[in-house]
């Protein structure tokens, strides 16, 4: 087995950014966000740092587009072994979460009730914009064309409020569900991602309750 190449600490630093920022929006950063999270003069530093990194093996450069990075098969195998130590085991030195995972809701009990949590992951802080409470293992797929897939762990934190659409984890009646939030003049709707499923209309009065906002999502894929 081949031994992973050895990053500079600004290497490493780079190389984490475009890893984040693919997990946060689908798609790696660009030269000058690069240049201007970690403080360079301009987009041409970043751009060496990035040949670096080429040359080393760890990405590949696209030419002719702002967003031409691909992290290399390799280096998401070395990330992902990292990663699945990292979910299971304390690690000092790191800031890290504590986060319960939370398998099936009895009806009527809240959702953080011991008897729900399956067990604790500890995660980086800096996989989330927002800090999550709470992990929420998926169920189903109604929520697809967002991404978000049966077996994944949704990250959750805990609110009682959310704006027309976000994604939110709601109870109605005994059921908890995973969908996105909007409110009409007369109802609550929340809206499916998946055109096999339908939409769920909250009418006045009956029982119906916001228990938090996804934050962000781990596919299941990252942790075996």
């Amino acid at each position: 087995m081949n031994e992973a190449p050895k990053l500079t600490d600004r290497q490493q630093q780079i190389l984490s950014l475009i890893q984040i920022t693919i997990e946060r929006k689908g798609s790696p950063p660009t030269r000058a966000e690069i240049a201007n999270e970690l403080g360079f003069k301009s987009a041409n530093a970043a751009e060496e740092h990035l040949k670096a990194l080429a040359r080393k093996g760890v990405i590949d450069l696209v030419s002719g587009t702002s967003r031409g990075i691909r992290l290399k098969e390799s280096t998401m195998r070395s990330i992902n072994q990292v990663r699945s130590k990292q979910f299971n085991l304390p690690l000092e030195g790191l800031a890290q979460l504590a986060l319960p995972l939370i398998g099936r809701v009895a009806a009527g009990s809240p959702i953080l009730a011991q008897e729900h949590v399956d067990q604790t992951f500890y995660v980086e802080n800096s996989l989330f914009q927002r800090t999550p409470d709470y992990l929420l293992k998926v169920r189903g797929m109604s929520m697809r064309d967002a991404g978000i897939m049966d077996g994944d762990l949704l990250a959750v934190q805990i609110s009682k409020e959310a704006k027309n659409g976000q994604i939110v984890v709601a109870r109605l009646g005994e059921e908890v569900t995973v969908k996105r939030f909007r409110r009409t003049h007369d109802s609550i709707e929340l809206l499916p991602e998946n055109p096999d499923f339908q939409t769920i209309v909250v009418e006045p009065g009956e029982p119906f309750e916001i228990e938090g906002l996804a934050v962000g999502l781990i596919r299941n894929t990252m942790l075996f």
